[in-house]
């Protein structure tokens, strides 16, 4: 079978993008993390470098903080519907498709047990490569709204997936979703998560991952 097998079809519920608005929760001056559900397809493409880049990964998407968010690591951001069905539970209020600033609203996979480096097909061209979760930052705290809201997500390990693109092309809701390759380590997005917040101990664990980890979760593990 080699290195990879192939896995589960899952569906994009909603592609969803934000415009700049102002920013009051952190000194970047604009944030687009309310991000709407697109009614027609986005273009794709790969957004280049962090800081000098064109930020995110979907054609009209807006990232503020370039310093931390964005670029072609982090160029799409994916959260499983499930996960918000289970927050506007917890949380007693609705929470729409993009509300948590996910580009990518999914049904039918759990985007926290994918394993870095999978890679995923969407629509008829575009594949996408799980390369980090993603960390929670004081505009998200301030956008939610909710009391210790950073300490109360972080303990759920649960932060959704960043991707980088590996071919380009149209998305939009309704699309198949199909992982076509996945790595035979253990290293999921939840592992890294809790690795890089609330148990550093874990860090080593990242190691088996080998190729398949961004330069900065190598570094972040120790690799030589």
């Amino acid at each position: 079978m080699g290195r990879y097998r192939r896995h589960l079809v899952a569906h994009l519920d909603s592609v969803n993008i934000g415009r700049a608005r102002p920013n009051p929760y952190k000194s970047a001056s604009s944030n687009g993390i309310d991000k709407q559900p697109q009614d027609g397809p986005v273009w794709v493409r790969d957004p280049g470098p962090k800081t000098t880049g064109r930020g995110s990964g979907l054609v009209g998407d807006f990232v503020g903080d370039t310093k931390h968010h964005g670029g072609s690591d982090q160029a799409v951001y994916a959260f499983s519907r499930e996960d918000l069905d289970d927050w506007e539970n917890r949380l007693d209020r609705q929470l729409p498709n993009g509300f948590f600033g996910e580009n990518l609203t999914i049904r039918e996979l759990d985007v926290n047990s994918a394993r870095i480096g999978e890679r995923w097909r969407v629509g008829d061209s575009v594949e996408l490569i799980v390369t980090c979760p993603r960390i929670p930052c004081s505009t998200f705290r301030g956008w939610v709204g909710e009391r210790q809201w950073l300490r109360v997500f972080t303990a759920t390990a649960r932060p959704g997936a960043y991707l980088s693109i590996a071919a380009a092309g149209w998305i939009k809701a309704g699309d198949r979703i199909e992982v076509v390759q996945r790595p035979d380590h253990e290293v999921t997005v939840s592992l890294v998560f809790r690795a890089l917040t609330t148990a550093p101990a874990l860090l080593p664990e990242l190691l088996p991952a080998g190729d398949d980890l961004i330069e900065e979760l190598r570094h972040a593990a120790g690799a030589q």
